[in-house]
């Protein structure tokens, strides 16, 4: 099976132009393609990972990835997908953020002897000339068709500014150099970036000339990717010190059944034959097919032992009720009014509820457990002692858990 052969069959390609020269390039390893990563936060969370795990794949097969990291874009913000305007970054902020990405994608791709590269944006959209770039990208561009573009069409009735407005023409621009700065000849993006993408690829043609290289195709499913790095409480992100280990292995051992084998197919690197016979795994199964999705995608991350050890943490938490390596929250004397604290207030301390109504709820539905004992009565307050040594186990329902202890 070819490299676009496997892309397709693992359900992450959806649109895409001059599909023969795609998979020519691709399929032979001749394609230099680069995927942007804004840098709106000192993290990456899962929702970046399909764009990760695509470019390891491609890599493997000989291609070489371009991380784009947005220093420049980030000053401005991509309306895609966004129902308002994102605050506004300082430099400062830009550069602390893009360091952290280095770090976190070097454990996807392989950056030793020009096998990848990691450029940033800012080193041409910061010293770009005003009057220079409207006379000579400006006639390139449309604003009817633009106003056409899914991305600005969902801020049309909430206001689009003119700073966002400008981002197409900035993102089409990053392609333009990089084909003349690189060869890249080929960029990656989620569904919602299709408009953004296309005007790259014909401002190239327009620009060079229609025998330019310049492909452009889209991740399937990515507002669904987004959708991955997204829980009730915030996101899943890359960084140990954000989202722990165990953390990052209980969110993917806790996906619907029905999403299990469709993050293992485009998530993970086991073998397609592999995934096909788990396919026709139902019941008790999935269980396991969960277990094997977590660790996979913790050891990606993190590391094999990591992962081991959040497995095996995993595991003691439903078979005991307690665990060494699960996320802890630590009580100090002052969460004690008068010597004890009451249960909502653990509830709100561990990050169970997000408020204390919440809270109230979650313990008249009978889901809240302290050592594996219900508890029922709203009111119950416990001392200091109950939280002394390794602390205790608190639930919410059966999929949110927390130890707390005193510190």
């Amino acid at each position: 099976m070819t490299i676009f052969d496997e892309l397709k069959a693992r359900g992450l390609l959806a649109q895409l132009t001059d599909e023969e020269e795609i998979k020519e390039l691709i399929n032979n390893g001749k394609a230099t393609f680069y995927i942007g990563f804004d840098p709106t936060a000192d993290s990456l969370h899962v929702g970046h990972f399909m764009a990760l795990c695509l470019m390891k794949r491609l890599q493997m097969a000989g291609n070489k990835p371009i991380a784009l990291i947005g220093g420049g874009t980030g000053m401005v913000g991509d309306p895609s997908g966004r129902s308002d305007m994102r605050s506004m970054m300082t430099k400062e902020t830009i550069d602390h953020n893009c360091e952290c990405f280095k770090k976190q994608m070097s454990r996807f791709i392989d950056f030793s002897e020009g096998k990848a590269l990691m450029v940033n944006n800012a080193e041409w959209l910061l010293d770009l000339n005003y009057i220079e770039f409207l006379r000579e990208i400006g006639p390139h561009f449309s604003v009817n068709r633009m106003l056409t573009a899914e991305c600005y069409k969902q801020r049309m009735e909430k206001g689009l500014s003119f700073l966002e407005f400008n981002y197409m023409l900035m993102q089409s621009y990053d392609f333009y150099e990089l084909f003349q700065r690189y060869g890249c000849n080929m960029q990656f993006g989620g569904d919602d970036q299709w408009s953004n993408m296309l005007g790259g690829t014909e401002l190239i043609r327009r620009k060079l000339g229609k025998d330019a290289y310049a492909m452009t195709i889209t991740l399937l499913l990515n507002s669904e990717g987004k959708k991955m790095g997204k829980t009730q409480k915030g996101a899943v992100w890359l960084d140990p010190n954000k989202t722990t280990p165990f953390e990052f292995y209980q969110y993917w051992r806790n996906v619907a059944d029905a999403d299990v084998l469709k993050c293992i197919r485009m998530l993970t690197f086991l073998p397609l034959e592999q995934i096909e016979e788990m396919d026709r795994w139902e019941g008790s199964q999935l269980n396991q097919a969960k277990e094997i999705l977590a660790f996979e995608l913790t050891k990606l991350v993190h590391g094999e032992e990591e992962a081991s050890k959040s497995q095996e943490s995993a595991r003691a938490l439903f078979s005991t009720g307690s665990a060494a390596q699960m996320p802890t929250t630590e009580l100090t004397e002052e969460d004690f009014a008068e010597g004890t604290i009451d249960m909502i207030s653990v509830l709100c301390k561990a990050g169970l509820v997000q408020s204390r109504s919440e809270g109230r709820r979650a313990i008249e539905q009978g889901g809240v457990t302290l050592e594996s004992e219900k508890i029922t009565d709203v009111k119950a307050a416990f001392g200091k002692d109950t939280f002394a040594g390794e602390g205790v186990v608190v639930k919410r329902g059966k999929k949110n858990f927390r130890r707390v202890i005193l510190k």
